[in-house]
């Protein structure tokens, strides 16, 4: 009896995957088990996985083609046995529903049909010596327009696979751009006057996130300056400490400190519900990370149990996972308030849109030396800016600013975080 593949959802938010790169082609054998495609969803790039022995036959969606959930992507059969022109499919996975409030990205699996299903198959294309390289899509991305020949590169990641920081550091076999490439994008230009480019997966999320954000949530805003001179000073003599066992960021210091002030102000570590307010007892931060084509928040669970060790290295590991399109739903769902930091980018000030059903996110400013009065005397100080976007339905100002004092007060003075 043959099996159908289908695009399935995990919840039921997801209304369609993309394929980004079948691993077996149209009349490949199959094992229960081995991955057949990877399909890009609004998040991550997850492993469609055989879950049945036999042949994959008639391939229905190409490369780069997205598809709703529910649709019959191919079909595993016997060997040798026909595929039935007249038999009618089985309908689709019902969605898996999450318990987290958000949503979650798809996956694909397979399901046994009653019957053979009838699929107008694409035709059957040998893969070119690039396609057999085992690599990320972000990977085969940077490849192309870096000009690298993947087969040259020694993967890294899992199963020699080929991921971000292999190609960075690979030599390229084009001609050098006057800018790095990754800083500075320099996409080819069409003699048209302007160029269409179809939604990926992740833009068309986060359209319709902000959507659902700036335009039902009435956002306002709290921002105070925090003097970083103690936290500089801890951060340094911590990192020295650590020598070749890690390092300390910033922003995991502000992680922890954000992790333990929601610890004390609860009525800020909450979920708006429609018709209740659910106020968590666990602290779940959500760490806003820049990915091609988007952001994505990874989630650092019980950040206020953690040490700043065990916090800078979970955020690294992360962070590098959401680059690579490898994130796992559990480790992107569930966050209970986030921090934004684009302080790397010079930026002094910015408001974050708040992630529903989240009540507050916030937004970290660059680190810089200002000219401040000290005991009656101008001097340099280390200053960072914090802007709290809070949703008035949750958080009144008061509230709010209450919050946001007692988190100036742990990063002024890092020993407070023992307390």
């Amino acid at each position: 009896m043959a099996t159908n593949v289908y695009m399935e959802a995990l919840s039921p938010t997801m209304e369609e995957g993309r394929v980004a790169k079948w691993h077996k082609r149209d009349g490949d054998a199959v094992k229960t088990g081995e991955t057949l495609a990877e399909v890009e969803t609004d998040k991550a790039v997850m492993d469609l996985v055989a879950r049945a022995d036999g042949v994959l036959r008639q391939v229905a969606v190409a490369e780069g083609q997205t598809v709703p959930v529910g649709s019959v992507v191919a079909v595993i059969a016997a060997p040798g046995e026909p595929v039935g022109a007249t038999a009618a499919s089985a309908p689709p996975p019902a969605p898996v529903p999450s318990g987290s409030g958000k949503r979650e990205t798809g996956n694909v699996a397979t399901m046994t049909a009653p019957a053979p299903v009838v699929v107008a198959p694409l035709p059957a294309t040998a893969p070119s010596d690039a396609t057999r390289v085992k690599a990320s899509p972000l990977a085969r991305r940077m490849a192309k327009e870096a000009g690298v020949d993947l087969k040259l590169v020694t993967g890294s990641g899992p199963g020699g696979r080929v991921v971000k920081k292999d190609l960075e550091r690979a030599p390229s076999t084009a001609p050098a751009p006057p800018f790095p490439i990754s800083r500075f994008p320099l996409p080819e230009r069409s003699a048209a006057p302007y160029d269409d480019v179809p939604l990926t997966q992740i833009r068309k999320t986060i359209a319709k996130r902000l959507a659902t954000s700036l335009g039902p949530i009435p956002h306002f805003f709290l921002t105070t300056e925090v003097d970083m001179e103690r936290a500089s000073e801890a951060r340094d003599a911590l990192n020295k400490q650590l020598g070749d066992r890690g390092k300390v960021s910033f922003n995991d210091i502000v992680i922890k400190a954000t992790a333990l002030a929601l610890g004390t102000h609860r009525a800020c570590n909450a979920w708006f519900q429609e018709d209740h307010i659910r106020y968590w007892n666990e602290v779940h931060i959500g760490m806003a990370v820049a990915v091609e084509d988007g952001l994505i928040t990874p989630v650092i669970r019980s950040a206020d149990l953690k040490s700043l060790g065990e916090i800078g290295r979970e955020a690294k590991d992360l962070a590098e996972k959401a680059r690579n399109r490898r994130l796992q739903p559990n480790e992107y769902t569930g966050a209970t308030f986030s921090v934004s930091n684009l302080g790397m980018f010079d930026i002094d000030q910015f408001t974050a849109v708040i992630n529903p059903p989240e009540a507050g996110i916030i937004a970290v400013g660059s680190i810089v030396q200002k000219p401040v009065v000290l005991d009656g005397q101008v001097t340099a100080r280390r200053r960072m800016r914090l802007t709290m976007s809070c949703d008035h339905r949750v958080i009144d100002g008061a509230t709010g600013a209450a919050f946001l004092q007692t988190l100036k007060q742990m990063l002024e003075n890092p020993l407070a975080m023992l307390l």
